[in-house]
């Protein structure tokens, strides 16, 4: 495996929507996510994840050391058998399936690693199948919440075309099929992040795979367009690196250090990112932590 991280990492990620769903609950009919008690829109930090491992697919056209485990329509058990295979393990003749040697699954799990971005990033449960074992992934994200309240719309839209000719024929009169979109006008969201060194040297997660996880957060969204999805950005990445791999001060006091609130200016409900101010408090800090900002 590549050279691990060194050092622990926290961060804080925001970024917006206009016009669109940024995360459609399926439970309730795709309207967005949203908080009940507060109405603060809410983004699964597994839709982020999804996020991430699209953008690194393109770059990296799925290709070791930067293959993507779980991707639509993967066949899962499929790698493991890759995995297995290629560590030399053989296959059982009888036909039944082959748990593996704690030597065994422990090459597998290393092999999975080595191979795979979101396994060494993320983490992954790789038992189904042949067993390859389960690896805790040193990168995990919060929910991301707004900053404000939100109010989710629910729009009629119509589609004039017709599915079949008896429904083109029909004397009813108007054939247009009735539908709807669920949106957001806007909600800038924020999200917190953490990275650590130990488990980092667990998987392999190395400083190039750190640098693809920055500019993922930066660019994905400009390979997520959609309809539904509407005008996403990624607004601004602040990281806090650590000198040392256990951390010099704790995460929850870097985060209370980024502060987002209303412009001076801004009146109204909020409808850009203009409408906000970002404020981060560097006076004072805690010593062996270093503040970046990447975008």
């Amino acid at each position: 495996m590549t050279k691990a991280i060194e050092n622990r990492y926290e961060f804080v990620y925001l970024f917006d929507v206009e016009n669109g769903n940024p995360n459609g609950d399926p439970d309730g009919g795709n309207m967005p996510r949203i908080d009940p008690e507060t109405s603060h829109g809410l983004v699964t930090d597994v839709c982020l994840k999804r996020k991430i491992r699209n953008y690194v697919e393109i770059v990296k056209e799925n290709q070791a050391p930067h293959e993507i485990y779980i991707r639509e329509k993967g066949i899962l058990n499929h790698n493991h058998e890759r995995a297995h295979k290629a560590v030399g393990v053989e296959e059982k003749t009888d036909g039944k399936k082959r748990k593996g040697s704690g030597v065994e699954v422990e090459r597998a799990r290393d092999w999975m690693c080595a191979n795979f971005f979101d396994v060494r990033t993320f983490g992954a449960v790789m038992s189904t199948g042949v067993n390859c074992g389960q690896v805790r992934g040193p990168v995990q994200l919060n929910f991301a919440k707004s900053i404000d309240s939100i109010v989710p719309l629910e729009l009629s839209i119509t589609r004039m075309a017709v599915a079949t000719e008896k429904e083109a024929e029909s004397q009813s009169g108007d054939n247009r099929t009735m539908g709807r979109k669920h949106i957001v006008p806007y909600g800038l969201y924020k999200t917190e992040g953490y990275i650590s060194a130990h488990l980092a040297n667990q998987t392999g997660f190395s400083e190039d795979d750190l640098n693809l996880l920055w500019e993922s957060l930066q660019n994905m969204f400009d390979h997520d367009h959609s309809a539904a999805r509407g005008k996403m950005n990624g607004r601004k990445l602040i990281i806090f690196r650590h000198e040392s791999k256990l951390g010099n001060a704790s995460a929850h006091s870097l985060f209370d250090r980024v502060t987002v609130k209303r412009a001076k200016d801004s009146a109204g409900p909020t409808r850009s990112f203009g409408d906000y101010s970002v404020e981060i408090n560097r006076e004072d800090g805690p010593s062996g932590v270093e503040i970046i900002e990447k975008f």
